[in-house]
């Protein structure tokens, strides 16, 4: 297995959105690394591909040097040529097969599922992890129930994400995740250690 589900407990997806003055995307992540995260995706939607592959090789030598994996949102392309641990990518994406095929077997690949014959058909299709979501603040909320079904269906290990916050995250205890992928529960506060710390030890009781 390339990625275990030690690796994917805390899971930050990045958002520049919440950079304040002074910070860069990295300075912020090696926050959260110092911190305790396991794991980081790089997830741009509105940078060209030079800018991301410049943040990628950034953010590459910095997770590097805390044994975390670095993931790209959406782009095998960019993760094979930035050197990253793998790619994410969702349904409406580049296929998991068509990834695999791109990126090789050594490279990690993560798949979305919204319920359990999307979850099997991404185990089928090779993809490493899954991400299930979204769990919360969506119109199309992602059942704690149907959360739990997609965990004993499938042997690799499953994410929760979409809204996850300090607060809600204890509702997901019981589901049989591996962890949490979460963006402005991480980015947003001020004291990002003290986030992570209530992140992570609210995990060990999930």
């Amino acid at each position: 297995m390339k990625i275990n589900a030690r690796q994917l407990n805390l899971y930050a997806v990045t958002d520049r959105s919440w950079l304040k003055p002074g910070e860069t995307l990295v300075s912020v992540t090696e926050e959260l690394l110092k911190a305790g995260i396991t794991c980081v995706q790089l997830r741009e939607k509105h940078m060209s591909d030079e800018e991301i592959l410049k943040e990628a090789s950034l953010l590459k030598d910095l997770c590097d040097s805390y044994q975390v994996p670095l993931i790209i949102n959406d782009r095998p392309d960019l993760a094979k040529k930035s050197g990253a641990s793998g790619v994410h990518v969702g349904l409406s994406d580049m296929g998991i097969q068509k990834a695999r095929k791109l990126l090789g077997e050594d490279f990690i690949i993560g798949g979305s599922a919204h319920n359990v014959e999307e979850a099997l058909a991404a185990e089928a299709a090779g993809a490493d992890y899954l991400g299930c979501g979204a769990v919360f603040g969506s119109t199309t909320q992602l059942p704690v129930e149907t959360l739990k079904a997609i965990c004993k269906a499938v042997k690799i290990p499953v994410v929760a994400i979409g809204g996850v916050n300090s607060d809600n995250l204890p509702l997901l205890a019981g589901s049989g995740i591996a962890g949490a992928a979460v963006v402005s529960g991480l980015f947003k506060p001020t004291d990002k250690a003290a986030a992570v710390r209530r992140f992570l030890t609210q995990l060990k009781a999930i």
